[in-house]
Protein backbone atom coordinates (compact mmCIF):
# COMPACT_ATOMS: atom_id res chain seq x y z
CA UNK A 1 0.00 0.00 0.00
CA UNK A 2 1.46 3.35 -0.95
CA UNK A 3 1.69 6.42 1.26
CA UNK A 4 -0.65 8.38 -1.00
CA UNK A 5 -3.51 5.96 -1.66
CA UNK A 6 -6.59 7.91 -2.83
CA UNK A 7 -8.77 4.77 -2.73
CA UNK A 8 -8.55 4.44 1.03
CA UNK A 9 -10.43 6.28 3.72
CA UNK A 10 -7.44 8.54 4.39
CA UNK A 11 -7.29 9.68 0.78
CA UNK A 12 -4.23 11.76 0.13
CA UNK A 13 -2.81 11.40 3.63
CA UNK A 14 0.39 9.56 4.39
CA UNK A 15 -0.18 6.64 6.71
CA UNK A 16 2.19 7.98 9.37
CA UNK A 17 0.57 11.39 9.83
CA UNK A 18 -2.29 10.62 12.19
CA UNK A 19 -0.49 7.72 13.83
CA UNK A 20 2.51 9.89 14.61
CA UNK A 21 0.33 12.80 15.66
CA UNK A 22 -1.64 10.52 17.97
CA UNK A 23 1.43 9.21 19.76
CA UNK A 24 2.89 12.70 20.15
CA UNK A 25 -0.46 13.83 21.61
CA UNK A 26 -0.53 10.83 23.93
CA UNK A 27 2.94 11.65 25.21
CA UNK A 28 2.00 15.32 25.61
CA UNK A 29 -1.13 14.37 27.56
CA UNK A 30 0.97 12.15 29.82
CA UNK A 31 3.33 15.06 30.43
CA UNK A 32 0.24 17.18 31.17
CA UNK A 33 -0.73 14.75 33.92
CA UNK A 34 2.59 15.30 35.65
CA UNK A 35 2.80 19.05 34.94
CA UNK A 36 -0.78 20.33 34.61
CA UNK A 37 0.34 23.75 33.38
CA UNK A 38 1.51 22.06 30.15
CA UNK A 39 -1.78 20.29 29.35
CA UNK A 40 -3.02 23.12 27.12
CA UNK A 41 -0.15 22.41 24.71
CA UNK A 42 -1.30 18.81 24.35
CA UNK A 43 -4.79 20.04 23.49
CA UNK A 44 -3.37 22.55 21.00
CA UNK A 45 -1.36 19.75 19.39
CA UNK A 46 -4.47 17.58 19.11
CA UNK A 47 -6.24 20.45 17.35
CA UNK A 48 -3.25 21.06 15.08
CA UNK A 49 -2.91 17.50 13.72
CA UNK A 50 -6.04 17.66 11.46
CA UNK A 51 -5.00 21.12 10.26
CA UNK A 52 -1.56 19.78 9.33
CA UNK A 53 -3.25 16.87 7.56
CA UNK A 54 -5.46 19.20 5.52
CA UNK A 55 -2.48 21.39 4.61
CA UNK A 56 -0.49 18.32 3.58
CA UNK A 57 -3.34 17.04 1.42
CA UNK A 58 -3.82 20.43 -0.22
CA UNK A 59 -0.13 20.85 -1.03
CA UNK A 60 0.78 17.26 -1.95
CA UNK A 61 -2.20 16.57 -4.20
CA UNK A 62 -2.60 19.92 -5.95
CA UNK A 63 -1.29 18.64 -9.31
CA UNK A 64 -2.68 15.12 -9.16
CA UNK A 65 -6.13 15.61 -7.58
CA UNK A 66 -7.23 19.22 -7.57
CA UNK A 67 -10.72 18.43 -6.21
CA UNK A 68 -9.24 16.79 -3.13
CA UNK A 69 -6.94 19.76 -2.56
CA UNK A 70 -9.80 22.23 -2.91
CA UNK A 71 -11.88 20.18 -0.48
CA UNK A 72 -9.06 20.27 2.07
CA UNK A 73 -8.73 24.05 1.65
CA UNK A 74 -12.49 24.48 2.02
CA UNK A 75 -12.37 22.45 5.23
CA UNK A 76 -9.68 24.78 6.55
CA UNK A 77 -11.71 27.82 5.48
CA UNK A 78 -14.74 26.42 7.33
CA UNK A 79 -12.63 25.92 10.43
CA UNK A 80 -11.40 29.51 10.18
CA UNK A 81 -15.00 30.74 9.85
CA UNK A 82 -16.08 28.78 12.91
CA UNK A 83 -13.19 30.10 15.00
CA UNK A 84 -13.75 33.64 13.70
CA UNK A 85 -17.49 33.43 14.38
CA UNK A 86 -16.81 32.19 17.87
CA UNK A 87 -14.80 35.34 18.56
CA UNK A 88 -17.71 37.47 17.30
CA UNK A 89 -20.16 35.77 19.68
CA UNK A 90 -18.01 36.44 22.76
Amino acid sequence: MSDNNPAGEGAGLPNWLFGGGYFVALAALAVGLVWPQLDRYAVYWMMLVPVLGALYVAAANWKSDRRLSVAALLALAGLALVLGGRELVK
